[in-house]
């Protein structure tokens, strides 16, 4: 008589029915079972070290869920929270809020000069609405002539209690919205009265931009 009493498929087999026995092994894609008589101490110990141990599995599967969730979230991300607290931001007699990452090393750019700016900005939810990072491509335009929001005119021109930023430099601005897109908003994407925060990086003028303005 043989041992093996019942083949089924995969996916047929996901619980053995009343009476059909204890699965003890696969074999390629279909379960091979025993009748209770049938199976051995050997086999019903085995059996049970593998149920213990998917059972252990499961436990710590759900301990470090459970650890996750409740890590605190400037834990998980020490090095941005820090350097936040790093920043020593600077309010000008408009309103703006500036802090320089890094200052540039070259000249700062005057009224009228065509610069080129990378640049991401963001809403205070940290919902981010534009980045000439994410593009690859930097933004160019005539600075101090209203092509752009007179938050960044001022932020990267300088003014009353703001210093002009140099090229080579980056700086942080957050423009309140009567420097931005005011009660209008902007796009869909920028809403009324929304104050904004930029990370502006100011880079060196290519050679045939030094050529036009000079």
């Amino acid at each position: 008589m043989t041992s093996i009493l019942s083949t089924c498929p995969l996916v047929a087999c996901r619980a053995p029915r009343q009476g059909r026995g204890i699965r003890i092994q696969q074999v390629s894609r279909r379960f091979v079972y025993k009748s209770r008589t049938q199976v051995t101490a050997t086999e019903v110990a085995h059996e049970q070290r593998k149920r213990q141990a998917r059972q252990e599995v499961r436990h710590d599967r759900r301990t470090l869920l459970s650890a996750t969730l409740a890590t605190p979230l400037l834990s998980i991300v020490p090095s941005e929270a820090h350097a936040v607290e790093e920043c020593q931001y600077s309010t000008s007699a408009s309103g703006i809020q500036y802090c320089d990452v890094e200052e540039g090393t070259g000249p700062s750019p005057v009224a009228g000069q065509t610069i080129r700016c990378h640049y991401t900005g963001k809403l205070t939810t940290g919902f981010t609405f534009d980045s000439s990072y994410d593009r690859g491509r930097p933004l160019t335009f005539n600075v101090g002539v209203g092509q752009v929001i007179k938050g960044w005119d001022e932020g990267i021109l300088g003014g009353e209690g703001i210093t002009p930023m140099k090229e080579g430099g980056k700086r942080k601005l957050i423009i309140p919205s009567e420097l931005a897109y005011g009660s209008r908003g902007a796009g869909g994407v920028i809403p009324p009265n929304a104050t904004l925060m930029f990370d502006v990086e100011l880079l060196p003028l290519t050679k045939s931009a030094k050529r036009k303005f000079f």
